[in-house]
Order: structure tokens, then C-alpha cells, then sequence
């Protein structure tokens, strides 16, 4: 959840707590009763919301750790081929000395 929709949420809880007291027809108790239940539902609320953002975070994580893993192996395999390259310009193969001549 990002920081402008939890700020509107708790904006709109605190809003709602508020008009739910002046309106409430309910005694003391009935309403203490009703804002407990509130509070509680809108903290399984950000507990939920808490939980979908960190299992998404983590998939980026992973994602991410991927991504590095195989530009490690591009990035390697290159290196290796560039190396190669490297050693057969600077020592090129010799061919193989011919067996059957006669001097």
C-alpha cells in the first residue's frame, strides 16, 4: 500500500469514527462496543494489506536476484569467449606436422 492510500484510509476511518460517534443512537457502552470491532477490522485491514505488500516486495526480490544471476552468466560467458578469442589470435593453432614426407 503506498503512503497516500494509507493516509486516505486512516483519514476516512477517523472521518467515519467520528460521525459514527455524533449520530450513534447507541449508549456509551454500545458505542465503545462498536468502535473496538472498528478498530479491530481496520487492523486485520492493514495487516492484510501489510502481508499482500511484503509477499509482493519479495517477489520483486526474487525477480530481481534472477535477473542479476543471469546477466552474471551472460556476462561471464562473454568474458570466456573474449578470452578465447584472445589466446587463439595470439597463438594460433599450428597445423599438424605432416607424417608420410620423404626428405
Amino acid at each position: 500500500m503506498d503512503k497516500n492510500g494509507f493516509s486516505s484510509f486512516l483519514l476516512g476511518l477517523g472521518v467515519g469514527v467520528g460521525i459514527g460517534m455524533l449520530f450513534a443512537p447507541k449508549s456509551g457502552q454500545e458505542t465503545r462496543e462498536m468502535l473496538k470491532t472498528k478498530a479491530g477490522e481496520g487492523g486485520e485491514y492493514l495487516k492484510q494489506r501489510s502481508a499482500e505488500f511484503k509477499q509482493t516486495a519479495s517477489e520483486w526480490v526474487d525477480k530481481g536476484k534472477e535477473a542479476l544471476g543471469r546477466q552474471k552468466d551472460t556476462i561471464t560467458d562473454a568474458y570466456e569467449a573474449g578470452r578465447q578469442a584472445y589466446r587463439e589470435t595470439v597463438n594460433p593453432p599450428q597445423p599438424p606436422p605432416s607424417e608420410g614426407l620423404a626428405h
